[in-house]
């Protein structure tokens, strides 16, 4: 069980520590079943039952001396330093509601809302000066390797600099693994990698088609050179692209939506002079799986088509509006989540703070709760609030 999971990981640090080791909660290896999901937060190391609300508030540091040691260090600049083939210096870290590699946040429908995919995020005059836009793909090398991101445009964001999270991998995203960049130099003294410094190429990426899928099963994506996936509620998310052209989308699409079933519920819409495709796959009345190709990555919403995910049964209207991507008259797409806490979209904030005339974060909050919980999506209420001024 869980708890009993905690007591041995409690029992282990206080192992033959005696104080020599700052992690010590030994004492809570003792806690019942019920004591453990009563527990609540307390500061180690423990000692007689109490936590630490200050570490080394008493002088004594968790040395052989029990004295702090102090490194004297000569500062340097990074090894490796940007030119003119790697002009831009690559941050990485987490997102906001992300942990690691997602194995566990990542299963997370209301997490994965917010950041579907991984991405870069530059300025946008770095970006204009090497040709990428907002919301489409790009490219990123190193002398290391590459990747493929979604280009997030931010003028919070430094010049010269770009971010691109630390969490996709294999099992999220075709390209997204941002470690294949990251230079291999550490600190001589800590070992600390430099993984804030190193210097990448970014530029578009060029891809002939863009695309979206939502479906009820797992996918194995043959033909599409970028992917990534995202959990919902009752689905999975692939955003996808490709660099080569395909000549029969229908059958493409039916061959990774409908497997080798012969008799299915599908409806399309096909335009090739367009290059645009669409086809929707139902199931005893339910969406079982949806697809929308277009030759670039201006596509509908995907908050609409992922809500009909939790329906029993659709309206006449919602089947009218499903080739579409869009609601009928009566019904609201929220938009791109913003506060996964409480699902606001941002077309929900921007219709909300025009028809209210809202200016602070506070308004918006009473409003619609968004940014009233964990808070870590005030930053960008407050960049919407700025905008709609």
């Amino acid at each position: 069980t869980p708890a009993a999971i905690f007591r041995e990981h409690a029992a282990l640090s206080g192992y033959q520590n005696g104080g020599s080791r700052d992690f010590d909660i030994g004492e809570l290896s003792t806690l019942d079943d019920a004591d453990y999901a009563a527990l609540q937060p307390i500061q180690w190391p423990i000692t007689a039952g109490q936590g630490t609300a200050r570490m080394f508030a008493t002088g004594h540091f968790f040395t052989p001396s029990g004295k702090a040691q102090l490194i004297a260090v000569v500062p340097r600049p990074p090894h490796h330093a940007t030119s003119d083939d790697f002009p831009f210096t690559l941050n990485t870290g987490r997102v906001r509601d992300h942990w690691h590699t997602m194995t566990r946040t990542g299963k997370a429908p209301r997490l994965s809302e917010h950041t579907a995919e991984p991405y870069v995020e530059i300025h946008p005059l770095d970006g204009n000066e090497v040709g990428v836009h907002d919301g489409a793909l790009a490219k990123i090398f190193s002398r290391w390797g590459e990747v493929i991101v979604r280009v997030r445009l931010a003028e919070t964001q430094q010049r010269g600099s770009v971010f691109v999270p630390m969490h996709w991998n294999d099992q999220f995203a075709s390209q997204g693994r941002i470690d294949a960049l990251v230079n291999a130099v550490v600190d001589p003294v800590s070992g600390q990698p430099e993984l804030k410094q190193t210097p990448v190429r970014v530029q578009p990426y060029q891809a002939v088609w863009h695309g979206f899928l939502l479906s009820r099963r797992k996918l194995t994506l043959n033909g599409a050179s970028y992917w990534a996936r995202a959990t919902g509620e009752g689905f999975y998310r692939y955003e996808i692209a490709g660099d080569q052209a395909t000549e029969n989308w229908p059958a493409w699409a039916r061959s990774l939506l409908c497997a080798s079933e012969k008799q299915v519920n599908w409806v399309e819409y096909h335009d090739a002079k367009r290059h645009q495709y669409r086809g929707v796959r139902m199931v005893e009345s339910r969406v079982e799986s949806c697809i929308f190709i277009a030759p670039n990555h201006e596509l509908p919403s995907r908050s609409w088509l992922a809500g009909l995910f939790a329906k029993g049964s659709l309206t006449e209207e919602e089947h009218k509006g499903l080739l579409l991507g869009k609601p009928p008259v009566g019904q609201s797409d929220v938009g791109r989540i913003v506060c996964a806490c409480f699902g606001v979209g941002i077309n929900t904030l921007l219709t909300t703070i025009s028809s209210q005339r809202l200016t602070t974060t506070d308004e918006v909050g009473r409003f619609l709760k968004a940014g009233t919980n964990c808070g870590s999506c005030l930053p960008e209420i407050k960049t919407l609030l700025a905008v709609a001024k």
